[in-house]
């Protein structure tokens, strides 16, 4: 089974960026979806940026524009570019992972078969 660790979270003022770093290890899938998910306290998790194996990529509304996901292949490492970040960003952000997948499945939190521990985002006004 692959295991994730994100890194890169912290605080920022509204307006500022932050990329956050999910590294994957373990058994890597060949072909997969992989997404970035937030949790705020009181609030279900949502699922903010996918991309798959074949680099197709799917945003929630709420960021486009503003966060870009991407992922280095020969590092297996997964990122998430945040710019233009918001009072409403805050949150602990999770990446997550499914084998065989397509990336509208991994914009679902219902649907992963792999979690890290999560990251903490706090953006101030």
């Amino acid at each position: 089974q692959v295991q994730l660790v994100e890194s890169g979270g912290g605080s920022v003022q509204a307006g500022g960026s932050l990329r956050l770093s999910c590294a994957a290890s373990g058994y890597i899938y060949s072909r997969y979806c992989m997404g970035w998910f937030r949790q705020a306290p009181g609030k279900a998790r949502e699922g903010v940026a996918a991309i798959d194996s074949d680099g197709s990529t799917g945003y929630a509304d709420s960021v486009k524009g503003r966060f870009t996901i991407s992922k280095d292949n020969g590092k297996n490492i997964l990122y998430l570019q945040m710019n233009s970040l918001k009072p409403e960003d805050t949150a602990m952000y999770y990446c997550g992972a499914r084998r065989y997948g397509r990336y509208a499945t991994c914009l679902s939190p219902n649907y992963l078969d792999a979690w890290g521990q999560g990251t903490l985002v706090n953006v101030s006004s």
